[in-house]
């Protein structure tokens, strides 16, 4: 049952006896939206392939750039649909999902994040974990300050950012780092990846720990460093179509192209693992 099922219902118990036959119908109505969900069913003929309007998909930061190449291919494969992205930090996300910011897909970058979601029963089903992703150290181009290891972070003349702990970056960060058995005392903490990483594309930090694929996607604005502890430290990045979604036909669609070996394809060129 929705969460706007759930509060005709509350409403309802309160006008008395003659709610009843309101609440039937109210429950067929969320029975038949519930069913489609589960489905894939949608209003044009066809079933599911003939999706139209616009999902909106909420998606980490670190997404972005194979999100994006995805949203572009699901447009050319559904004539009539436009995919909205809000790329971000997973935990902001997860709270707008839950505050009832409307939604149809959640792409988050762990799975503490999307439990989030799951707890608050905003997900409509079970969430699936669909890439994995790793830490890298991005530098200054051409690396001046010949950073090796994470350990050369602590140096006290190297201004390094990390993402805020609450985020998957930063939680993964501060993992790799705990194994390793260092203390790092950053400049600044970032709400998401892309803005952790944007600090040395500018030059206002020396170095961040940030996901290999974002290093990737600066290219030659930064440096990538790998380190051996960004092993204990990777992240799953799981995916849900959500409860209350306003176009659920698309956003399954959406989904399935993600899964997909064509968003496999996308995903892992753009530096992710497959799950």
């Amino acid at each position: 049952m929705t969460r706007s099922a759930r509060r005709t219902r509350r409403m309802l118990q309160v006008t008395g006896a003659g709610a009843a036959a309101l609440l039937a119908l109210s429950a067929c109505s969320s029975s038949d939206d519930d069913s489609a969900a589960g489905s894939g069913a949608s209003s044009s003929p066809g079933g599911a392939d003939k999706v139209s309007g616009t999902v909106n998909v909420f998606a980490a930061a670190s997404l972005t750039e194979g999100f994006t190449e995805l949203g572009k291919e699901f447009e050319k494969r559904h004539p009539g649909t436009k995919v909205v992205f809000n790329f971000g930090g997973s935990d902001s996300l997860a709270a707008g999902i839950t505050s009832g910011a409307p939604a149809d897909v959640f792409a988050s970058a762990s799975p503490r994040t999307m439990k989030i979601v799951t707890d608050a029963g905003d997900a409509a089903g079970t969430p699936a974990t669909f890439v994995r992703n790793r830490l890298e150290i991005a530098t200054l181009p051409g690396n001046p300050d010949e950073i090796a290891s994470l350990k050369d972070l602590t140096d006290s003349d190297v201004k390094v950012v990390l993402c805020d702990e609450a985020v998957p970056c930063g939680a993964a960060a501060q993992k790799a780092l705990t194994a390793a058995g260092l203390k790092l005392t950053p400049v600044s903490y970032e709400e998401d990846v892309k803005s952790a990483l944007n600090k040395v594309v500018l030059k206002e930090a020396d170095a961040a720990v940030v996901y290999r694929t974002d290093v990737k996607a600066a290219g030659d604005k930064v440096e990538g460093v790998e380190f051996p502890e960004s092993a204990k430290a990777v992240n799953d990045y799981p995916i849900t179509l959500l409860e209350d979604a306003p176009n659920a036909a698309a956003g399954r669609a959406f989904i399935e192209l993600v899964r997909s070996a064509e968003g496999q394809r996308v995903l892992t060129g753009a530096g992710f693992t497959a799950p």
